[in-house]
């Protein structure tokens, strides 16, 4: 027997199925999933929990015509499934494959490229403004996370939006808040009543008539706030100029189609209230969903993960030394911005509860937080993304470095981050960080390199940041004493002839071996900023070619440092050099295999060679 899910190709074809047909084919939708994501990896419990709801939007709403816009986009899954590529599910995140985020370039039902959060009814505003002005009435559909809710830009968003008269509809997809009482079969009534077409016609008449009598409007709109205020928490985006609805059972298709159907006929701000549960319908993911929230390769039977055994991860270390540190100076203070699992800040959370702050998804909010304590004798360290520290440049630069406040940045994730592909990737901090006046920038090439680094940030007397590359290193002893190194100095960790790779950070590895095929001299410079000008200016007075290496864009990167610092001091080398600065290319990767990718790129041993003997040989 054909599964209905297979006889599912476009939402046209979806559109035809009988309401009492949805049912299953969520469950054959959630089936797909679990094994899809158990042979790939990638995000597990955010999809199961928005099975129903992508159904029914593809279901009631004509898309790509109207807009979905996803926010974060780890939940788009059964999207991609639903809109052509269930075919393709078995290249999630693979080389060539599809993403595991949406990509315009990907879909024409991929509206809006996201992978970062809290940017979704921003853009699904601008495409609400866009349909009016082109004259039709198409919706764009924003679906957002409790989670994505906290960040300062959902809100800036909802404020302009309220004042305008577009169709655009916001869905909070509301997995974690406990309202489980305003969740059952009276609320799903009074939700269809409140957004059926007859009661807005009814209150906007009644406020027609109403408002030619002042004191009797006031009190009526009073009343209805009151009302509404005690069975639902709408009333602060009723405040932003919404029509709130909710909150509803979002595993409920009957109940979201019935309520769907009454606000695509309603015009203006719409804000619908959903419950839904993440890793619905795997047992597993439901008694764990942040070990399935970004999960590897597991055994769908009982959702054992399958991977091999690594050394210790940069992550861990960094979490180990916090902990280690905290003992050591009560003075430390951890803070993530929502990323404490990926941060590595489970045991420090757990050991020092009132020392552990989670901001939410607010990467400005923390790093002025972290600013604030610094002003009164605190020592914050702030356990961040790269990626994710972009989202807060402003408030690096003005309220930390300006002051030169001591903030440790803990960056994790830089480079090329594999399968998350370019929304995760950490490309641009060496970058954007160097620039900035007072920033002490450190890459450790190993984990033992990094806990003395993260030593050396935390009792410098300004800010600085650590910046470590996703998953394991390589295997080295880490020391357990809290010993920082002295700041600024590299160090030559190979002599050779002629030739000197300078490597920073992650890129140490492929230039030993590279340097052992050339006999070049290596040198791990350690430090970005400040970079170690004697040790460059002694190397280039002995060696004729000059390479630096970092898994950062070349573009105004670390190798950029040297090239400055070589310049600086040029008239004094008595030969010619040659330069030559290795590093990312100036695009987007796409996502892949870690080690892959960085071979695509020219920065694995046999690329630093080559590179290497194609500048000599010009």
């Amino acid at each position: 027997m054909t599964a209905l899910l297979d006889t599912i190709d476009s939402p046209q074809q979806l559109r035809q199925l009988g309401r009492k047909q949805l049912p299953l084919l969520a469950q054959e939708l959630r089936q797909l999933l679990v094994e899809t994501v158990a042979r790939t990896g990638g995000h597990l419990a955010s999809n199961l929990g928005v099975v129903e709801l992508t159904i029914t939007l593809h279901y009631v709403f004509n898309t790509p015509d109207d807009k979905l816009v996803w926010d974060v986009g780890h939940q788009t899954y059964p999207h991609k499934i639903l809109t052509g590529r269930r075919a393709r599910m078995a290249s999630l995140r693979k080389p060539q494959g599809i993403a595991g985020f949406p990509r315009r370039s990907e879909s024409e039902y991929d509206t809006f490229g996201t992978g970062h959060s809290s940017t979704s009814i921003s853009a699904a505003l601008g495409m609400a403004v866009a349909a009016k002005r082109a004259g039709n009435d198409n919706r764009a559909i924003a679906i957002i996370g409790d989670g994505a809710m906290t960040a300062g830009m959902a809100f800036e968003a909802l404020n302009n939006a309220g004042d305008m008269d577009v169709n655009l509809l916001v869905i909070l997809n509301d997995n974690d808040m406990s309202i489980s009482n305003n969740v059952g079969a009276l609320n799903n009534y009074l939700t269809k009543l409140l957004s059926s077409r007859f009661y807005n016609k009814v209150k906007s008449s009644g406020k027609k008539v109403l408002s030619n009598m002042p004191p009797i409007m006031e009190f009526a709109k009073r009343a209805e706030e009151h009302v509404k205020g005690m069975v639902m928490p709408g009333t602060l985006f009723e405040e932003f100029g919404f029509n709130y609805i909710g909150p509803i059972d979002g595993h409920d298709i009957d109940t979201l189609i019935s309520t769907l159907g009454n606000i695509k006929q309603l015009t203006g701000p719409q804000f619908l209230h959903i419950v839904t549960q993440k890793g619905k319908g795997f047992e597993p993911a439901e008694d764990n969903p942040n070990k399935f929230h970004g999960i590897g390769k597991f055994d769908p039977s009982n959702g054992n993960t399958i991977q091999p055994k690594v050394t210790k991860s940069y992550t861990e270390v960094f979490g180990d030394w916090l902990v280690d540190m905290a003992a050591a100076d009560n003075r430390l203070i951890g803070i993530t911005p929502a990323m404490c699992d990926g941060s590595g800040l489970n045991a420090f959370a757990t050991t020092y509860p009132d020392r552990y702050y989670d901001v939410g998804i607010a990467e400005q909010h923390a790093l002025t937080f972290a600013a604030g304590m610094a002003c009164d004798g605190l020592k914050p360290v702030v356990a961040i993304y790269s990626t994710f520290l972009q989202r807060a440049y402003d408030q690096l630069i003005h309220d930390i470095a300006l002051q030169n406040l001591p903030v440790l940045l803990a960056i994790d994730r830089a480079g090329l981050v594999g399968a998350d592909g370019p929304t995760h990737a950490g490309s641009f901090d060496l970058t954007y960080l160097r620039c900035i006046p007072n920033v002490v920038i450190m890459t450790p090439s190993n984990e033992n390199e990094c806990r003395q680094m993260l030593t050396t940030g935390f009792q410098h007397h300004g800010v600085s940041a650590v910046r470590y590359p996703r998953g394991s290193g390589t295997g080295v002893a880490i020391q357990t004493e809290l010993n920082p190194i002295a700041i600024g100095k590299g160090i030559t960790v190979r002599q050779g002839q002629n030739i000197a790779i300078l490597a920073f950070g992650s890129m140490l590895a492929p230039a030993l071996e590279a340097g052992e095929r050339i006999n070049a001299t290596v040198a791990n410079m350690r430090f970005v900023k400040p970079i170690d000008l004697e040790l460059i200016q002694h190397i280039t007075q002995s060696h004729a070619t000059i390479v630096t290496v970092e898994e950062n864009c070349v573009m105004g990167g670390a190798g950029s440092a040297v090239m400055e610092a070589i310049q600086g001091f040029a008239h004094s080398i008595e030969h010619p050099i040659r330069t030559l600065c290795l590093g990312l290319p100036d695009q987007f990767i796409e996502h892949g295999v870690h080690e892959e990718m960085l071979a695509s790129c020219g920065l694995d041993a046999n690329g630093i060679s080559a590179s290497i003997a194609k500048l000599i040989s010009q």
